[in-house]
């Protein structure tokens, strides 16, 4: 019988796994912890996705959403084609000048905030959790550093927060795009206030550049940094200057040493 793959283990999570193969991937799963927890993963973030927009699959389909509506929309841009071509003269005889003004409207978003956006979407999720707010828990530390710093392909420390206050409430696992990093760690850290912050690590982008960046949404406050190993992005809702003091603790202690504070950029 053929082996298992990540495929037959994202089908069988999602319920559409072959019949056949079933009796096979259960087996390895319960020969395989690490892919068993790979598996309820899976099947958490199953279940958010359904319990966020199952809802919205419910509504009537919007007007504008609508068959005939997109089809009459598309035959009044086709019109405007000629339009189109001619706006894209303009902005070729404008030049370097131009092409340097207009590179905002083209660009794809950087990707410093694209992980900014998943680590304060991970951290919004899962520190509103009581019993699931990690995958693994602090009591199992060893393990989850070595998983983590497997699973990124890079050494992964478990940063000591106690002088800021802060006591390790456990880790997880988290999906990522191969060009931002791959798969992401996130370590939770709690206060004795039950204030948590959250820390979201990647490998290095390809580009392997430095690089520090602050930022502010939807009330969470984000401290990011990259070097030629690692991406991390700090987050959580404290005041700022503790939140960057807890920034420069974990940045001081995953650079190896290296403990000069980053200069962010807003």
């Amino acid at each position: 019988m053929s082996a298992v793959t990540h495929d037959d283990l994202m089908a069988h999570a999602d319920g559409q796994l072959d019949p056949g193969r079933v009796g096979a991937v259960e087996a390895h799963l319960a020969a395989n912890p690490d892919a068993a927890s790979e598996m309820a993963l899976m099947r958490r973030q199953s279940d958010a996705l359904h319990a966020l927009f199952d809802p919205v699959a419910a509504e009537p389909v919007p007007a504008r959403l609508r068959a005939r509506r997109i089809a009459a929309a598309q035959r009044q841009r086709r019109g405007r084609s000629w339009s189109w071509a001619v706006a894209a003269l303009v902005l070729l005889s404008l030049g370097v000048g131009g092409g340097w003004f207009a590179r905002p409207l083209f660009e794809a978003p950087a990707a410093s905030a694209i992980l900014i956006a998943d680590a304060i979407n991970a951290h919004t999720v899962f520190v509103a959790e009581n019993r699931h707010a990690v995958e693994v828990g602090r009591d199992d530390s060893a393990h989850l550093a070595s998983w983590l710093s497997n699973r990124l392909d890079t050494t992964l420390g478990l940063p000591d927060l106690s002088a800021q206050g802060f006591a390790l409430v456990g880790g997880r696992l988290l999906p990522g795009e191969p060009q931002l990093g791959g798969r992401a760690a996130q370590l939770m850290y709690e206060d004795a206030a039950g204030a948590r912050i959250t820390i979201y690590v990647t490998a290095a982008l390809p580009d392997r550049q430095p690089a520090a960046q602050l930022a502010s949404l939807d009330g969470a406050e984000a401290f990011y940094w990259a070097n030629a190993r690692i991406t991390c992005t700090v987050v959580g809702t404290l005041p700022a200057e503790r939140m960057q003091a807890v920034s420069q603790a974990v940045y001081g202690q995953l650079t190896d040493g290296d403990v000069s504070a980053p200069r962010y950029r807003s």
